[in-house]
């Protein structure tokens, strides 16, 4: 099995529907591209569940004992 890694692009379709981007893959390299459709309040939720859902990384002893005493 070979690692895969993900990238997230947003981009906007243009003129024809032609969508253009750059790839950090080798010329040659075989990728496969899944498209969906966001609306502009889309483009937010994705960094504010990630800002909400790390939130425990602070509720902790060793960071506590090191701030408080700071």
């Amino acid at each position: 099995m070979i690692p895969q890694t993900t990238f997230k692009y947003d981009i906007e379709v243009k003129d024809d529907g032609y969508v253009e981007l750059t790839v950090p893959f080798p010329a040659g390299t075989h990728i496969t591209v899944f498209v969906t459709e966001t609306s502009p309040s889309d483009m937010f939720d994705d960094l504010l569940s990630a800002a909400q859902s790390n939130l425990d990384f602070w509720d902790n002893p060793f960071d506590d004992e090191d701030w408080n005493n700071a």
